[in-house]
């Protein structure tokens, strides 16, 4: 059965989208870019923008009980593929066990403006 799953500590989706969706125990989770759910902003600099996507990442694994440990494959795209090892070291503190499978792209632009916006597909 598929199911969306929705965080009220994530930014609501801006588009036609969930923030997730559920499907035989497998959570896909949508791009999160770096906006406080709380102030609608996003922070400056790629370490605070990345922190912000995990963050924000976190918020909807926890609503799907779930936790970083049970992310299985990430893609990060960041405006500036030379942001890649300020990037990674954040990426890091979140993922100190089991580390997933990942791709990075740089791509040509990001919506509003962002630096980073990380996917993320979850197993129970």
């Amino acid at each position: 059965m598929k199911n969306t799953v929705a965080s009220p500590k994530a930014p609501k989706a801006v588009g036609p989208y969930s923030q997730a969706v559920e499907l035989n125990g497998t959570l896909f989770l949508s791009g999160q870019l770096p906006i406080d759910p709380q102030a609608g902003k996003m922070p400056e600099g790629i370490a605070a923008q990345t922190r912000q996507s995990l963050t924000n990442i976190g918020a909807v694994l926890e609503e799907a009980g779930l936790g970083f440990g049970d992310v299985v494959k990430t893609t990060v795209l960041l405006k500036d593929i030379a942001d890649f090892a300020a990037m990674n070291a954040v990426y890091a503190e979140f993922f100190p066990e089991m580390k997933p499978a990942r791709v990075c792209y740089q791509v040509a632009a990001l919506p509003m403006g962002a630096l980073v916006e990380i996917d993320a597909v979850a197993g129970k």
